[in-house]
């Protein structure tokens, strides 16, 4: 629909206007901010001055709390106005640059004639006329602008819903207060918004869409009925985008009892983290808890292990073909991080109370105190219909018992009579003060030599049992290894062949005996190999009972896809009460043990089909068209990925006669790409070792000295031009993408194929292939009519 001049005359007069109010309102309320700031300081600094402190009868003490009281009350009446104010500062100047970027007029039922309602990134409120002259994308009546065409519609508010009619549906592109575009449309969000949107270059951190927020995405970012909410979408289709537009949604919805410390997203890597770090606080809001898995695995496992981490087991996948004990390592990921054998550790652990639990003997001065045997014919004495959690802890107290009589009988032992001998000063005084401290503070009164030696040998003997009883306390006495390893017996434990209905349970799998003495040594050896982390981890909460946080009332996944179904089940008891949102793609699901995601049982089975909600994605925004038609021709059944119409160039297929050549092609290629407005170049390689090969080749020719190695270590992102593996550049994009290697001898597996599409979509206006050799058939199979091929002359000189 055209819009008159005089349509744009009054649309940028009324911007005007609302930037002039705005001026006016920050310029009244930021010297009220530093005025209730300096109060605060001022009550803080002289707290106590201003307290009358008398302890000296019952009076003066009920006086003195009482003035107390009234001081802390001032101070926090005076926290919470300067919070309050603070905020409606912060908001108010980041509307002044863009007011607004929506506007619906809408006709309510019953109502002579429409409202207009205009919506930007938070609410402004005129008290002269008593308006609200913009509307937070985030309130129940925005939801219209996203959902609705011009036409009947209806929202849902907390009394009821409000029905009418949209008669105007208008979107703006505002900079500094100018009008720069503006476009009525009968859509969502109109394509020539997101077209100015997405076609400008890619920057070091992921940026708000809720100017360009889409009705598929609404539905995941006002989605607040499912326990969980599964997303599959395609690559650059705003997965991630709209997971944190849904964080920001409901900390406006639930603001009066959920705070950003009660939400937790569990992202790919730390420098993903950083990535998104922008967007929250964009949109007025704190940053979320950040975390990784393997964050969580180290937490609870790193003192007893050293844990490999995802991206190490992804290099072993890529690299280590030539070790003879790669496909039963292959067999063993994916049975470790299989429902099969989520299913054999819950039978494991119902087998556990009646019989099996392994212990590790408590030993004391080379002797043995405590026998395996004793403390298993002790733990299963106890009531069988004790929960195994509860019997670890009956068992923890007996073991702090029997521990305190060996402790009282040690005392008389000659090596302690020996260790007095040899105390210094130092070592003396430190047995002084532990026996005051015993005494209640009171000075040691000794009648004689031999009270005093008594007294002596119990701080020695009692310094001496303290590690062991540390080590009680943290159930260390538990043989989790040897429980573990009782799963891969090379002669399964027959106790687990059955079902509790006498059916077969176990199913194993191929290369069996390998897989076995492969776990077996690398535990032997302290080492826990990624897929073993969580399935050990799981056993452990099995037995002690699960260490939950009540706290958390939403918990976000990012790449679900690499999750298992341990670390899903993990997740749900670690976190009883929240709700969980997993976000991912199949098509993305790089490392061997990838999980489905609509319609996986794995999900399906955390809170059932009635609690689960499934959305769907197939629109991809990142990329121009021509590279969603690249790369969705390499996926079967990619033709259900819908490309935004948004022109660029065709993908290019660069063939050289030799390694050299495709290096110098490269670096032409990052260059002319510079020249051309493109500041965020990637060089895609397979793995870190191919990663750190390329960086070697590269950072040293002209031009190209400011190019960035990016490692699983590397703590931020940043752009200019980097070096980076596949599976770090996961929900990260950039401008333009060179992939390094693309021939047949990098990705020969068919296996390789999501890995070198999650490659190729990470570039948003350019993409470019090189291959010294043979072409993989990964691009080969796709028709040539949807890129550009260029053969590189045999020469040096390239042109």
């Amino acid at each position: 629909m055209s819009i008159s001049e005089q349509d744009r005359q009054q649309e940028q007069q009324r911007i005007e206007r609302v930037r002039r109010l705005l001026q006016k309102q920050i310029e009244k309320n930021e010297p009220e901010v530093s005025d209730l700031r300096a109060q605060v300081v001022d009550i803080r600094t002289n707290f106590w001055d201003d307290v009358t402190v008398n302890i000296a009868n019952s009076d003066d003490q009920l006086e003195t709390a009482i003035s107390m009281k009234q001081q802390a009350e001032i101070l926090s009446e005076r926290e919470r106005s300067h919070r309050h104010l603070q905020a409606q500062l912060k908001s108010m100047k980041r509307l002044l640059p863009s007011p607004y970027f929506g506007r619906i007029d809408f006709k309510e039922k019953g109502d002579p004639s429409p409202e207009q309602i205009y919506i930007g990134v938070s609410s402004f409120y005129n008290e002269e006329d008593d308006t609200f002259l913009v509307y937070d994308w985030r309130t129940p009546v925005a939801s219209l602008y996203y959902d609705y065409p011009p036409g009947p519609a209806r929202y849902e508010t907390p009394s009821g819903t409000i029905g009418g009619e949209i008669t105007l549906k208008r979107q703006y592109l505002i900079r500094d207060g100018e009008l720069k575009a503006m476009f009525d449309t009968g859509v969502t969000i109109g394509d020539e918004l997101l077209q100015q949107v997405l076609g400008k270059s890619a920057g070091t951190q992921m940026q708000s869409i809720v100017a360009t927020i889409q009705q598929e995405q609404n539905r995941i970012i006002r989605n607040d009925r499912s326990k969980l909410l599964v997303v599959q979408g395609a690559a650059g289709s705003g997965k991630t985008s709209a997971a944190l537009q849904r964080v920001a949604y409901l900390l406006y919805k639930h603001r009066e009892h959920l705070s950003a410390d009660r939400m937790v997203l569990f992202s790919p890597n730390p420098m993903f983290n950083s990535y998104i770090s922008s967007v929250l606080p964009e949109l007025g809001e704190e940053n979320i808890r950040q975390t990784t898995f393997q964050d969580y695995l180290e937490h609870r496992l790193g003192k007893q292990f050293q844990i490999e981490d995802p991206f190490q087991q992804m290099e072993y996948r890529l690299n280590g073909h030539n070790d003879p004990g790669y496909e039963a390592r292959m067999s063993g990921i994916r049975y470790k991080n299989s429902e099969l054998f989520l299913d054999d550790m819950l039978r494991f652990g119902k087998q556990l109370e009646k019989s099996g639990m392994m212990f590790k003997s408590v030993r004391f001065r080379s002797r043995t105190l405590i026998t395996q045997e004793e403390m298993r014919a002790k733990f299963y004495s106890y009531d069988a219909s004790i929960r195994l959690p509860n019997r670890v802890e009956l068992m923890k107290e007996w073991l702090l018992a029997e521990l305190k009589r060996f402790e009282v009988a040690e005392r008389s032992a000659d090596w302690v009579r020996d260790e007095m001998d040899y105390l210094d000063n130092e070592q003396y005084q430190r047995a002084y003060v532990q026996m005051r401290k015993r005494q209640g503070g009171h000075d040691p009164a000794f009648d004689d030599a031999l009270q005093e030696e008594q007294m002596l040998r119990e701080v020695i003997v009692r310094h001496h049992f303290k590690p062991l009883r540390r080590r009680i306390k943290r159930l260390a006495f538990i043989d989790y290894t040897g429980l573990y390893l009782r799963l891969f017996s090379p002669v399964p434990d027959q106790t687990l062949e059955l079902n509790e209905d006498g059916t077969e349970g176990r199913s194993l799998p191929g290369r069996w005996n390998e897989i076995c003495a492969y776990t077996k040594e690398r535990l032997g050896s302290k080492e826990l190999p990624y897929e073993d982390a969580a399935p050990l981890l799981y056993l452990r909460e099995l037995v002690e009972g699960f260490n939950s946080n009540t706290n958390i009332r939403y918990v976000l996944i990012d790449e679900a896809q690499d999750y298992s179904p341990f670390q899903f089940e993990f997740l749900k008891r670690l976190f009883p009460f929240s709700r969980m949102t997993a976000l991912g793609d199949f098509n993305q699901g790089i490392f061997p043990h990838s999980t489905t995601l609509v319609g996986s049982s794995a999900l399906l089975r955390l809170y059932g089909e009635v609690e689960t909600e499934n959305i769907v994605l197939t629109r991809s925004y990142r990329s121009t068209r021509e590279i969603v038609e690249f790369t969705r021709a390499m996926l079967p059944g990619g033709e259900a990925i819908e490309p935004f119409q948004r022109d660029g160039g065709k993908p290019v297929i660069v063939f050289a006669e030799s390694g050299s050549d495709r290096l110098e092609q490269i670096r032409l290629d990052i260059l002319k790409l510079n020249d051309e407005g493109f500041h965020s170049i990637a060089v895609i390689c397979k793995s870190a070792t191919e990663s750190a090969a390329a960086f070697e080749e590269l950072r040293n020719r002209p031009g190209l000295d400011a190019i960035k190695l990016v490692t699983r270590e590397t703590p931020t992102f940043s752009g200019g031009f980097v070096i980076i593996p596949a599976y770090l550049a996961k929900g990260v994009e950039f401008d333009a993408v060179l992939i390094y290697d693309a021939s047949a001898a990098a990705y020969d597996d068919e296996g390789l194929r999501k890995l070198f599409y999650t490659a190729c979509t990470r570039a948003m206006h350019r993409l470019r292939l090189y291959t010294a050799g043979e072409l993989t058939r990964l691009a080969a199979d796709v028709d040539s009519s949807l890129y550009d091929s260029v053969t590189l002359p045999a020469n040096p000189m390239l042109k």
